[in-house]
């Protein structure tokens, strides 16, 4: 489920977060590729030792999506976020969203009953593996299901100074929001539980069309991942 005082699909951060910018750092370390797992089985190994090549690599995705890179301030949680392909420990990871992929290359986005649009994941549990978390949020959110592994595009690592976590066994004050994507399949309907979001549309879109749904109330960041992943899925892994 994914928590709305958490904002863990970011939409109300898209309505209120500030533009105040933090020092620029630049990312170091190359997307995934498939470290990853289905919800059969244990959680993925994050992170994975770099390869030869990752650093070059890293270097053009930013230069790509300098949007997506650039330090952000996350107002509805005084955070301040940096995104890189930079995977964070596991322990750090409290959120994973993902960009899933039906029917060819169209984009999986749900619709809320506050009419906010957003890309399927939400807050981990206590105790839950990323895989597991991954497998419960599509089935609430978006009544889909992993066809493929995942594949980490990358986490915005977030500071906060609010001086207490917002679940007592989260990381304070830093923790990650993990970005991915993969093929799935929306073979039902969101379980909508209660104390989640009520998703009251489920929708399949092109890429552009995803980004324009987005971007209606986000930063323009959001549409620059929906094209990192379009991006590496064109890639061979």
């Amino acid at each position: 489920m994914t928590d709305t005082t958490d904002a863990s699909h970011a939409t109300d951060a898209a309505g209120t977060a500030d533009a105040t910018d933090a020092a620029a750092v630049t990312a170091v370390s190359a997307v995934t590729d498939t470290a990853g797992a289905t919800g059969t089985a244990g959680a993925p190994s994050i992170p994975r030792p770099p390869r030869p090549g990752d650093a070059s690599r890293a270097t053009e995705l930013a230069a790509l999506f300098p949007a997506l890179h650039a330090p952000q301030y996350w107002a509805w949680g005084r955070y301040d976020a940096q995104f890189s392909t930079v995977l964070p420990p596991d322990e750090l990871v409290t959120n994973i969203h993902l960009v899933g992929f039906t029917d060819g290359d169209r984009v999986v986005l749900c619709r809320d009953d506050r009419n906010h649009w957003f890309l399927p994941g939400g807050t981990r549990e206590h105790n839950e593996s990323v895989d597991s978390c991954l497998v419960r949020e599509l089935r609430e959110e978006a009544g889909a299901r992993l066809l493929g592994d995942p594949v980490w595009l990358g986490a915005h690592r977030c500071v906060t100074d609010d001086p207490v976590p917002y679940r007592p066994w989260q990381p304070h004050p830093e923790k990650a929001w993990l970005w991915g994507w993969a093929d799935v399949a929306v073979d039902s309907v969101p379980t909508n539980p209660d104390d989640g979001e009520q998703v009251v549309e489920v929708r399949a879109v092109e890429p552009d069309e995803a980004r324009r749904l987005l971007l209606d109330g986000h930063e323009a960041w959001w549409g620059e991942l929906i094209a990192l992943a379009v991006e590496l899925r064109s890639r061979p892994r």
